[in-house]
């Protein structure tokens, strides 16, 4: 160790100027907020969306309509989908909703609803939440069952 490779312990030494501490510091006066203005002054803070007195977005864009906080969105599954797995041997004879997440055809929390697009030549035993009519009967004629949850 000599004194040209000393240096000061980590965390001794403060990084940065020292604002509005006096004139001989170089940042004193008025403390880099410039001078006058609202954003010169304490406890000015900008609010979130706010456009310098323009009228926000948020407010701009024409809004209409009703959202239904209690709706259930269901993931729809069409038969033709079911026996293109059974084709290529991913399904058997038994579908339930641990089958379907696994395949990647929902997801773990979803709700699923069977639909009627396409035929369905397998004998499946389905179970899922819901079922369109057409499905449901394209489902009984194949010699399968249709199970709601």
């Amino acid at each position: 160790m000599s004194l040209h490779n000393l240096t000061p312990a980590e965390g001794s030494i403060k990084k940065g100027k020292r604002i509005a501490r006096g004139e001989g510091s170089g940042k004193g006066g008025t403390a880099t907020r410039g001078h006058n203005g609202q954003k010169s002054r304490s406890g000015y803070s900008k609010k979130i969306g706010f456009e310098g007195g323009q009228m926000p977005l948020q407010r701009r864009v024409p809004k209409f309509g009703f959202t239904n906080i209690n709706r259930k969105d269901y993931q729809g599954i069409n038969l033709d989908k079911l026996q293109s797995l059974v084709d290529s041997g991913k399904l058997t004879d038994t579908v339930t909703l641990e089958i379907l997440v696994s395949n990647g055809l929902a997801g773990k929390n979803d709700l699923v609803k069977i639909l009627g697009n396409g035929e369905l030549k397998a004998k499946l035993n389905i179970t899922v939440h819901k079922f369109t009519a057409s499905a449901k009967a394209a489902i009984e004629a194949a010699g399968g069952e249709a199970v709601t949850l």
